[in-house]
């Protein structure tokens, strides 16, 4: 009889149930669950509070209606019996966190606090933070703090520790309320298991937690705020789960809300992007894998421990047991192209893509293929939202160079494209240059799996093969594969990552290769993207002049 695990994928705009069987990986159903508050940068759910710019909350209630709803519906669709599902993983963007009361219940379900922003779910993208994140990298780079090298030199505000922060200073009686400050995911695990079990990959890469040193002393914390002195111990716990462990079994209460059967087990949360690399078939040291969507996350795993500047952080047993695992990123890559779409669109070629009966993506892309590199005359810094790596800093922004009046729109979406490459170019040449060698190249990710003239670009630019995860459903695969681990040999599931990920996952036959051609064009290109790259990262501050005055002259407008 076959078995089955289930993975719960936690994105940034909906949530995800995919039911996997456990012997091969083969997807057997899905289904998604759109949140129902999306993501709130303007107002709060009763539509009269107003937020201010680089908000991002999110509503817990979602991530219940996906567990409520996903998980059902995914059990219908596979018609299988709930007594052959025999694990359970959950992934979760980060740092997506929330404050909660002694009971579990999220503070801005309380009546009290509903109106009161820091109440509610800061999603990963959060950046009204980013003050406090200068602030902590400033006093821990005074102080000598180690834990800032495992974090390139810079945290940003989508960290944990600013985003608390951020609420003690802006809204002590919701500080001082919760009983605890929880990632989303972990929140997650606690609504299906009844146990507050704390995953060492959102500790660990969001909380500057360390499997050895545990997090920052509390002398650090209280140079930062006398108030955040025993933060840790009041609002967090130095109780940490490791990645690969059972979380929990389903409660009586959790298989009533999803249809699944008390007992299941469940695995401790991890990271949507980290859970994509056991998924791509990646155990092993020296293999890049890119998670592309409306950001990217580039992950590696190595033996050693490296200080890598401008990097989000080093992980020991982060992913896979017995590895170092280095995370690296950029903010804008998919949020990149939806900008463009909706803002820069002529209506004639949104005529012309639907007299073709095609998403206006795929018109551009098929416009921009026929373009060589090099032919646009234009260069782009991908900045919409900020520098992950290896500036680390969300106060940059983007730059389009070279445009004339003969500029056509496919040539600015191709530039566009040929930017996030080189964005990812500036992170690979980073880790080489300090002695990480990356000796193959994968991708995953809606991205990867519906964009080939996007990945030929990235061939091109990184001069190396790239490899496509064969799932459509890397993140939800991975979550599974540590569900059947969870579940381990005894019950039909694997007792180690590795196993699974060698039985569960594949990647496809079709590899990009790069065009001799077109690398060397990418290669002068990616030196004038370096410059500019420098210029406006690290010598020009015009970039954060121009958001001070903006946010000078938005306090001075009246109010609409």
């Amino acid at each position: 009889m076959a078995k089955y695990s289930l993975g719960i994928d936690f994105g940034t705009l909906s949530g995800r149930a995919v039911l996997f069987e456990v012997e091969t990986g083969t997807e057997v159903a899905t289904a998604i669950k759109e949140y129902t508050h999306g993501v709130m940068d303007e107002f709060l759910p009763d539509g009269v509070n107003k937020l201010s710019d680089n908000w991002a909350l999110q509503h817990p209630n979602d991530y219940l209606e996906v567990l409520k709803t996903a998980i059902p519906e995914v059990i219908q669709k596979s018609n299988i019996n709930p007594d052959d599902i025999i694990g359970l993983g959950i992934d979760f963007t980060a740092s997506t966190i929330m404050p909660i009361d002694s009971h579990g219940t999220p503070l801005c379900m309380l009546e009290e606090f509903s109106s009161n922003p820091h109440s509610y779910v800061k999603l990963w993208k959060h950046h009204a933070a980013q003050n406090e994140a200068n602030l902590i990298n400033e006093i821990a780079e005074c102080r000598g703090e180690k834990f800032l090298k495992r974090y390139g030199g810079k945290i940003s505000s989508e960290w944990l520790i600013p985003k608390i922060w951020e609420t003690l200073k802006e809204s002590p009686e919701v500080y001082h309320t919760a009983d605890q400050f929880i990632e989303a995911g972990d929140w997650v695990i606690y609504l299906l298991t009844g146990e507050f079990k704390r995953s060492s990959c959102f500790a660990g890469y969001k909380a500057t937690w360390h499997k050895r040193e545990g997090y920052p002393s509390k002398d650090f914390f209280k140079a930062l705020d006398p108030r955040l002195e025993n933060v840790v111990e009041e609002k967090l716990s130095n109780n940490i789960s490791s990645i690969g462990m059972k979380a929990g079994e389903i409660t009586k209460e959790s298989a009533g809300l999803t249809g699944l059967r008390p007992g299941t087990p469940v695995a401790i949360a991890i990271i949507d992007a980290h859970a994509a690399v056991p998924a791509a078939g990646i155990s092993e040291p020296n293999k890049l894998l890119m998670i592309m969507g409306t950001s990217t996350c580039h992950i590696l795993l190595n033996e050693k421990e490296v200080d890598i500047p401008g990097i989000c952080g080093i992980v020991e047993d982060g992913i896979i047991p017995g590895f170092m695992a280095y995370e690296a990123g950029q903010s804008c890559v998919g949020d990149h192209f939806e900008w463009f779409i909706q803002n820069c669109i002529p209506t004639e070629y949104e005529r012309k893509a639907r007299e073709k009966n095609v998403h206006i993506h795929e018109f551009l892309t098929e416009m921009a293929s026929k373009i060589k590199p090099g032919e646009t005359g234009l260069l782009a810094l991908d900045w919409w939202n900020g520098n992950r790596s290896t500036l680390v800093d969300a106060n940059l922004s983007g730059v389009i160079l070279g445009m004339n009046l003969q500029t056509r729109p496919e040539e600015i979406y191709r530039c566009l494209i040929e930017a996030t490459a080189f964005g990812s170019r500036v992170i690979v040449e980073n880790f080489r240059e300090h002695g990480i060698p990356i000796e193959e190249i994968y991708a995953c990710g809606g991205i990867a799996e519906k964009n080939p003239l996007m990945m030929q670009i990235y061939a091109d630019v990184l001069n190396i093969d790239i490899k496509i995860a064969d799932s459509a459903q890397t993140a939800a695969l991975g979550s599974a594969i540590f569900g059947a681990v969870a579940a381990g040999g005894s019950r039909g599931g694997y007792d180690t990552i590795r196993d699974a990920s060698k039985a569960m996952s594949r990647v496809k036959d079709k590899v990009y290769r790069p065009i001799p051609e077109n690398a060397n064009v990418y290669n002068e290109l990616f030196k004038e993207y370096e410059r500019l790259y420098n210029y406006f990262g690290l010598e020009n501050n015009i970039m954060k002049k121009l958001i001070r005055i903006k946010n000078e002259r938005s306090r001075c407008s009246p109010k609409k």
